[in-house]
């Protein structure tokens, strides 16, 4: 059997290694992809010092989240997808698939192709970013809202005159979901971040950009110069407990502020809603959402519509992983996304 460069996480708290893995077969319905360029995420550094069972059941394991790379071969019933493809992805659970080696396996329905004006590292950084947004708003409940999908026919614009408070606009999430936001109609679309990202998040769609250190009494006072109408929904793209305590204490009565972290929500009221979104594409009920989905962002990143992080390289292949992890973990990285590329690993 062949083998390929991984890059082994041995147990909880323990440091990385690179070592050798065998390349897996795809199976019915997957594709086998030679990585490119692999995203670096927060999660990451959370499963190697803490763990987390859902993600990594057992160890020594190879964890991460997203990549894009070519595909090399395809298994039984895959019609879509064609040796030679250059596709980006969100990994499912287990060795086999994730990202921080040379090789994994992909579930075909979950693979968007790239388009020509977008990188390999580009692509690396889309679906890990923008997916947890798509599902807070436009997946079914209980995984979402169940707004309707701008993609789909009168879905376009059709939020128009109703707000939306981002936290954080200029993180990976931020930024997708401020795109996202903008293509549904949401107005004033306002996020919180430094007052040097507002030139970036006024390119996505960002009608206000507040300073992201007011107090929560003063980010009440600048919502209401902007609109008189109350905020039923927040968007808490950084999700710690006082980001997650401001979002909640801004948005009106029988609103919704939506999480990517368990909530932390001190006297929290019970006439709002704190939900946290489990951003993943493969859970059974987002799969249809993907579906329709993907072939869509294809073109948007095409046509402009939707543009991608800005991306940095870190170097040395998969020995940079925990160098760039350590970064994510001290808060070092604003407004772009880092990324590693396997086959340069020495």
């Amino acid at each position: 059997m062949s083998t390929q460069q991984a890059l082994w996480l041995p147990g909880i708290g323990q440091d990385f290694v690179v070592g050798t893995k065998e390349i897996d077969t795809p199976d019915p319905g997957q594709l086998l992809v030679k990585i490119i360029s692999s995203g670096l995420n927060p999660l990451d550094w959370k499963i190697q010092d803490s763990g987390y069972i859902q993600f990594v059941p057992s160890y020594p394991a190879v964890i991460g989240e997203e990549a894009a790379g070519t595909v090399e071969a395809v298994g039984e019933g895959v019609t879509d997808f064609k040796k030679g493809d250059r596709i980006f992805f969100q990994a499912q659970i287990g060795s086999k698939f994730t990202t921080f080696q040379q090789y994994c396996i992909v579930f075909a329905y979950s693979a968007a192709k790239i388009p020509e004006n977008i990188s390999f590292d580009q692509a690396a950084s889309v679906q890990v970013g923008i997916i947890p947004f798509a599902v807070a708003l436009y997946a079914q409940q209980p995984e979402g809202l169940a707004h309707l999908a701008p993609w789909l026919e009168g879905g376009h614009g059709k939020y128009a005159g109703q707000p939306i408070v981002i936290m954080g606009g200029t993180s990976t999430l931020g930024q997708y979901a401020t795109q996202l936001a903008r293509l549904s109609g949401f107005s004033p679309l306002i996020t919180t971040a430094s007052f040097h990202n507002t030139e970036l998040l006024s390119s996505l769609g960002a009608t206000h950009v507040l300073d992201r250190k007011l107090s929560t009494a003063a980010l009440k006072d600048a919502i209401a110069k902007i609109t008189s109408t109350p905020i039923a929904l927040a968007f808490d793209a950084i999700s710690l407990p006082d980001t997650q305590q401001t979002a909640h204490d801004i948005i009106t009565a029988g609103g919704t502020v939506i999480t990517v972290r368990a909530p932390q929500v001190d006297n929290k009221s019970e006439d709002k809603v704190v939900q946290q979104v489990v951003g993943i594409i493969h859970a059974p009920p987002n799969r249809e959402l993907g579906k329709s989905f993907m072939p869509v962002l294809t073109q948007w990143l095409a046509d402009g519509t939707i543009k991608p992080n800005t991306v940095e390289v870190v170097p040395g292949g998969l020995n940079g992983v925990s160098s760039g992890l350590q970064r994510l973990k001290n808060n070092l990285v604003n407004g772009k996304k880092l990324v590693v590329r396997p086959w340069e690993t020495a």
